[in-house]
């Protein structure tokens, strides 16, 4: 009979006492263990046994091996100890293998004694020996799971050490995947799945554990995949990925597999899950969790085309997210946050001791900069601020907002005299940031914010305009409006003789299509990029939108077009800061392509050795983002480890280094395990390496702690901004900015104010100080730039896109981010998102119910039901979710549709709910 590791405890407390009892072991007793009456009796009984077993006669040796088999089968000892019959046999051991060696092969005692010999070879054979498995495989085919789980377990062991012996001589295996299936059924059953998923993966055949996936095992059985999948090498990660979504599709948890189909980036998988669910409900959490992630499904036609009008019509509108900015609104009433902030509101320089930054060594041009930036990003999303969108008194009578798409050219002067004021109190660049912070303060508002950006496009200063025209993508980043105002406005402009209005077009295309390529948008910007007579600036502007628009996708044509650009410019162009970003453009295209990257790689060592190595680095490093590749990680380290003599103007022979220290961040981030050796292996690089290698590390650090303000990263980063290193500090600076994002946490907050104070005579980091301050205080707290989603399982390639291409920047951070490029902030948008859970009725109406939030446990393999969150507390939704927090019901009124709490979830009554009265 099969023992049950519940029931062998419960007949432990029965019976070891007694045994116990009588065994009380004097202190001066020999070393001969003594025995109890009862144990004496067993120890003799099986003796005897094994005498009868070595009889001549059949049927004796029948009943004495039948009766030796029982004995084991029904010992119960306590779960720490070898049970007492396998403890007597031990001495013979050698004796029953022997006698099994000389029985007739044709007799069905030999097989039976297989059985018995095979079982005790547990407990008795050599380390190595493998006998379990040898005896087994002589032995009747019997169920294995008579024996108990111990047995399984042994067993499975010494079948991956042949299966792995005979694979690499080249020998047949299907004895031992009979075997498997004789086990894999039996784990299953007895809740462990994760031992059936091990065995599986040592013998190559893991879709075996489909068909024997019910409803209850569903959700363990898959999540250990899950976590599996991040530590294989390819193929074998898709192969188990692929098994946990055949496993969810077939007990209909359809927004689970739908996760795994984004994780696997598989746009068809994602079709047919949408195209399978039946339920308007869930049918709509999918589109909720396809907006969240970005990916753009047609259900008009083809595979997930929906039949019924108003449907296809509700589930457009909410994958192209063209709710977003209204969901975000209730999230802000409900936290009553919809005042506007002034960036004195966020610098509170009030609170700074002593050197408040007053006198000559302030740039007003500079410190008006920096506040458009803090504006934008700390009202990103709320529709209203004090600088851009305010109105005065006299506007109240003149309305200056013109709902019409034309103009009205006459009443332009009285326009600039009142509106735009803040615009004009910056200089030249500072113009086009300043229009562009419409986009980000509208963010979303498709509808209500153009008309506010229009009247910008019709002013004299090129600048404005150039800023108006980033403005309109900004709008449009994450929203997918059926009318495609962001092609239609921006694409006439691409083509004007001024590069500051190009870029501005450029660049708000790219935004505003992140993730969702447009071929009309490729055929404007490809002939930009191979044309060397443009700037180099507008060149690589139009690679880097093309690389956000078809981040991870390995377009043929985009690859093409900037191999061919950088083959023809000369080497005074690829000297300048811009082409590190052209070559992370052409980095993005592979974004998590793993091999598909190698034939560009080879076509980069032939390039002009002045971005050639850099080019490598960065293609390798962006085609295993988020894989958590231990191989590619030591080959990092390798590269960062180098001595590079770099004389008089030959830095860019070391600049390589850094694009393989931030690749360290890039590539481990997807899992614990790999980030916390990623930030061990950092600080060795920050105690030994190389100038280029230590501007980096703040930067590394920075991507694996998007939005997470771990304490010990603070600390390490406080540290750094205070760097004898200026490009050290100002790395470091912008990473505090990264690592609080949209957390307005207070400790960070305050080591910035303090830095605004120690840095307030350098401009430079003075600035990339108040950047920092406000991406702390991003969406007043309401943003995350994270770019993993659904309990940090997906990663949204447009939001990576988006933040690398700011690291990237920071290489240079003086020339580009604190010179005339500091509109690549803006790039932030794809990756800005509510870090809310808000539940909603099928309808979409909110709906609050009871939550509790605390920090996410990891439950994978663990037995019984572990709690999934701990030190939680219960709110009231919508709420907001930090990084690492997860959220589970707090009632039981109603079931989520969904069972990641996480962004807009869906909840349906509970049928079996009874209203219980006080």
């Amino acid at each position: 009979m099969a023992v049950e590791k519940g029931e062998e405890v419960m007949d432990v407390d029965k019976k070891e006492p007694k045994a116990d009892g009588k065994a009380k072991a004097k202190p001066d007793a020999p070393q001969e263990e003594e025995l109890s009456e009862e144990d004496r009796q067993l120890k003799e009984n099986l003796e005897l046994m094994v005498e009868r077993a070595k009889d001549a006669e059949p049927s004796v040796q029948k009943a004495a091996i039948e009766s030796i088999s029982t004995e084991i089968r029904t010992a119960t000892s306590s779960m720490t100890s070898v049970p007492k019959p396998l403890k007597f046999l031990r001495p013979h051991y050698e004796g029953l293998k022997a006698q099994y060696e000389a029985m007739d092969a044709a007799s069905e005692n030999k097989v039976a004694l297989a059985d018995v010999v095979s079982v005790l070879a547990m407990t008795s054979a050599a380390e190595g020996s493998r006998e379990t498995l040898k005896y087994r495989l002589q032995g009747s085919q019997q169920d294995v799971g008579l024996w108990g789980h111990e047995y399984i377990r042994h067993l499975a062991g010494e079948i991956g050490e042949e299966f792995e012996e005979r694979r690499s001589k080249e020998e047949a295996v299907d004895d031992l995947q009979a075997l498997v299936a004789q086990i894999v059924p039996f784990d299953m059953t007895h809740n462990a799945e994760p031992e059936a998923i091990d065995l599986l993966l040592e013998v190559d055949n893991i879709p075996l554990i489909e068909q024997y996936v019910d409803e209850k095992n569903a959700a363990r059985t898959s999540l250990y995949l899950l976590s599996c999948s991040t530590y294989l090498p390819e193929p074998d990660d898709a192969t188990v990925l692929r098994t946990a979504y055949n496993a969810y599709i077939k007990v209909r948890k359809y927004s689970d597999a739908l996760r795994m189909a984004l994780r696997m980036d598989d746009r068809e998988l994602a079709e047919q899950t949408l195209a399978q669910c039946d339920d308007i409900g869930e049918k709509k959490q999918l589109a909720y969790i396809l907006g969240r992630h970005g990916l753009i499904l047609d259900l008009a036609e083809g595979p997930a085309a929906v039949e019924d009008e108003e449907l296809r019509e509700q589930l457009q509108q909410i994958i192209s997210n063209t709710r977003l900015s209204e969901q975000y609104l209730s999230l802000a009433r409900d936290l009553d946050v919809m005042e506007a902030k002034t960036p004195e509101d966020v610098y509170k320089m009030h609170l700074v001791d002593g050197r408040a930054p007053a006198g000559p060594a302030v740039d007003s041009a500079r410190q008006n900069l920096a506040s458009t930036y803090v504006n934008a990003f700390v009202n990103a999303g709320f529709g209203q601020d004090k600088l851009m969108t305010a109105t005065s008194e006299d506007d109240k009578e003149h309305p200056p907002y013109s709902h019409e798409w034309q103009w009205r050219p006459q009443k332009q002067e009285q326009q600039q005299g009142q509106l735009v004021h803040w615009i004009y109190k910056n200089k030249d660049h500072g113009k086009l940031a300043a229009a562009a912070s419409l986009g980000s303060i509208l963010l979303w508002d498709v509808e209500g914010g153009l008309p506010q950006i229009d009247k910008y496009l019709y002013a004299t200063d090129n600048y404005v305009v150039a800023g108006a025209l980033l403005a309109v993508g900004v709008v449009n980043s994450g929203v997918a409006d059926e009318v495609e105002p962001a092609f239609a406005i921006l694409s006439e402009y691409v083509s004007r003789d001024n590069a500051d209005i190009r870029i501005g077009a450029i660049l708000g295309l790219g935004i505003a299509y992140a993730g969702r390529g447009k071929a009309d948008v490729a055929e404007l910007l490809l002939p930009l990029v191979m044309d060397t007579d443009v700037a180099m600036e507008v060149s690589a502007m139009a690679a880097v939108s093309l690389g956000l628009m078809y981040v991870g996708t390995g377009n043929g044509e985009v690859i093409e077009a900037v191999l061919q650009a950088m083959m023809l410019r000369g080497e005074s162009d690829l000297a300048q800061p811009v082409v590190k970003l052209m070559c992370l453009a052409l980095g993005l295209l592979f974004l998590g392509r793993q091999d598909a990257v190698e034939p560009t790689v080879e076509v980069a060592k032939t390039l002009h050795e002045k971005i050639s190595q850099f080019l490598q680095v960065t293609l390798d490093i962006c085609a295993y983002a988020g894989k958590g590749d231990v191989l590619k990680i030591q080959q990092l380290l390798a590269l960062c480890g180098e001595h590079i003599e770099a004389e008089e103007g030959g830095a860019w022979k070391a600049v390589h280094q850094s694009a393989a220290v931030i690749g360290l961040g890039l590539i481990a981030q997807s899992e614990e395990l790999g980030a916390q050796m990623a930030h061990r292996a950092l600080e060795h690089l920050l105690q030994y390496g190389e100038p280029p290698v230590r501007r980096a590390v703040p930067l590394s650090l920075a991507l694996l702690n998007v939005s997470n303000p771990d304490i010990n990263v603070m600390d390490t980063l406080s540290r750094l901004s205070h760097d004898t290193d200026t490009e050290v500090a100002m790395s470091a600076v912008v990473a505090l900015g990264f690592i609080g994002a949209g957390t307005n946490n207070a400790r960070l907050a305050g080591i910035l104010r303090n830095l605004s104070a120690y840095y307030y005579k350098e401009p430079t980091l003075l600035f990339l100080v108040r950047i920092a301050q406000g991406l702390v205080h991003m969406g007043k707290g309401l943003l995350t730039l994270s770019p993993y989603h659904s309990d940090h399982v997906l990663l949204s390639g447009s939001a990576l896109a988006g933040i690398l291409l700011v690291l990237f920047a920071c290489l240079d951070a003086k020339s580009t981010l604190g010179g005339k490029q500091h509109y690549l902030l803006y790039a932030l948008t794809p990756a800005m998102r509510p870090r809310m859970l808000m539940t909603v009725d099928e309808s979409g109406k909110l709906l609050p119910v009871p939550v509790r939030v605390g920090q996410a446990v990891d439950v994978v393999a663990q037995a019984g039901r572990p709690k999934t969150i701990t030190g939680f507390q219960t709110h009231t939704t919508p709420v907001l979710l930090a990084v690492g927090e997860r959220a589970e019901l707090g009632t039981e009124k109603y079931l989520p549709v969904s069972s990641t709490l996480e962004g807009v979830v869906i909840l349906k009554e509970n049928p079996d709910y009874v209203e219980m009265h006080e």
